[in-house]
This record gives C-alpha cells, structure tokens and sequence, in this order.
C-alpha cells in the first residue's frame, strides 16, 4: 500500500514537503528551490548521498532526503522512490509556474568526463538517458540507478530531461558529472525571470 501527504508551504518561499510510505520504502524529502545548497541526507547508500549533495549544492536547492529502504534486497526500490518523491516535492514548490524560465541546460566536466543535461519543465513526463557506464557498480550503487532516479523524478515533476554523457572512462565521474549538470540545468529552469513576471512560458497558458 502506498501514501503519500504533501505539505504546503505557509510562507512565500518556494518550500514543499513531501512524504511517500510504501511496503518497500519510507521516504521524506524537503527542498527549498530558493536555498543556498545546504543539505541533509540520509538513504543507506553513500554514493547516492553524495550525488544528491551535487543536487542541492549546485542547484542552490535546500534538500532534506530521510529514506529508509529494504536495502536488503537492493538499493532499486530506495533510489527509484527518492526520485519519485523529489519530483513531487519539486512539483509542488513551482506552483503553477508562472514567471519560471522553464528551460535550462548545462554541460559539467570532471576530469576526462563531460557530460550534458537539457531540461524543460514541460508539464510533459520524458527521459532521454545515454551514459555508457564503463562500470555496473559505484561503491554500492548500482550504475542501473540512475536512470531509475531520473525516471521516477520527470514522471512527478512533469519534465521533460535529456541526459548525455558525451565522454568518460572513470564511472564514478560520468556519474557525478550527469548529477551535477542535471542540478545546474535544474537551477536554472526554476529560476524566476522578472521579464516574465506573472506569465506562464508557454503559448498554450497552460504548464
């Protein structure tokens, strides 16, 4: 069985919290979209903590992540539920978009990695994922992940993402890097744009 409550924000920060319980996962997970990249984070995986810290860090996102998952089994149901409830909880702080730029892009080198993330927030739910992991695990994280973290984060927040690894041969940095452009481009879609104050970016009115 699974629920899962939405907490609106009472002040005009974009805040939103949101908690998703299942069988398999109990997951909370705070952002402020106007923070200054702090973070606390909590999901038995390493390696995901600290690509979630690239999230927050590079995106100037306040994120609070607190799962507790049947890691027993595997990391799949963990990862894929934070995503889930990331892109819900990001969802819920745009609002309605208004005055939002909608799109952002980036492209983040780490050593012989570069990688290039395009993200619209589109209302429209789509992955384009291409990263030829050259390793199945980081530490305990399976590379599989990423692309249910990203699946899981544009069904909820109704995006649309494109995710290149242009090149790399360390997988730890072809990971790191898709997480932190993804953040940058993040950053930049959900920022504010004060010539479009008060307008949805869309010709339809409608995001």
């Amino acid at each position: 069985m699974t629920s899962s409550a939405l907490i609106p924000s009472t002040s005009t920060d974009r805040i939103a919290e949101v908690s998703r319980n299942t069988a398999e996962t109990r997951i909370t997970v705070r952002i402020n979209l106007d923070g200054t990249g702090q973070s606390s984070l909590h999901t038995g995986i390493g390696f995901f903590d600290h690509m979630l810290e690239q999230i927050a860090r590079h995106g100037l996102i306040d994120l609070e992540v607190h799962a507790d998952g049947d890691l027993h089994i595997d990391g799949h149901h963990t990862v894929e539920d934070v995503g889930i409830t990331f892109g819900q909880a990001v969802a819920r702080a745009v609002g309605d978009k208004k005055g939002l730029r909608r799109y952002g892009h980036a492209y983040v080198p780490l050593d012989e990695a570069l990688t290039r993330v395009v993200i619209d927030l589109s209302g429209r739910p789509g992955l384009v994922q291409n990263i030829p992991f050259t390793s199945g695990m980081i530490g305990a994280f399976d590379t599989q992940l990423t692309h249910e973290f990203f699946q899981g984060f544009v069904n909820h927040a109704g995006a649309t993402l494109h995710i290149d690894n242009l090149r790399g041969v360390n997988a730890h940095h072809q990971c790191e890097t898709a997480f932190k452009a993804f953040a940058r481009a993040l950053r930049f879609a959900v920022e504010r744009d004060a010539r479009a104050a008060g307008t949805i970016p869309s010709t339809k009115g409608l995001l």
